[in-house]
């Protein structure tokens, strides 16, 4: 089931055409994945102190199908889409939301390795794979 975060696209977002700059998008991944993980009751903040669990983008893509512009609302809805147990994959569906409906802007997906804080390879927090589990069972 994909966690649902929005925002407004601000005016530093965009270029000198009115066009959200393509690597805005990757920004806009990690707020869906920041809030992924608070909708699970956690933060990366906790997960870094008190579990020694760090994931790092080794990964990133993104399809872009048409663009944002300044003050557009934008969605963001992000889901795991793969996990193993010292890896994971995020996918991310980018909305414009208007009196209309939803209009897709992009489709990405990033890739991370657990790490602990000296880079080395680590499992996921057995508790966090449970309740991104539970998330994906509900889906």
């Amino acid at each position: 089931m994909p966690i649902r975060s929005t925002l407004r696209v601000r005016y530093a977002e965009t270029d000198q055409m009115g066009v959200v700059y393509y690597a805005n998008y990757f920004v806009w991944c990690e707020i869906g994945r920041v809030e992924f993980f608070r909708q699970l009751g956690y933060d990366y903040k906790q997960m870094e102190i008190e579990d020694d669990c760090h994931l790092p983008v080794v990964e990133a893509t993104c399809r872009y199908r048409a663009p944002a512009r300044y003050d557009d609302e934008v969605a963001i809805e992000t889901s795991v889409t793969a996990m193993r147990s010292g890896v994971i994959k995020f996918g991310y569906r980018i909305l414009r939301l208007h009196a209309d409906g939803e209009q897709l802007l992009a489709e990405a997906e990033t890739a991370h390795v657990s790490v602990d804080k000296n880079m080395q390879k680590r499992k996921l927090p057995e508790k966090h794979v449970l309740a991104i589990e539970a998330l994906m069972v509900k889906a």
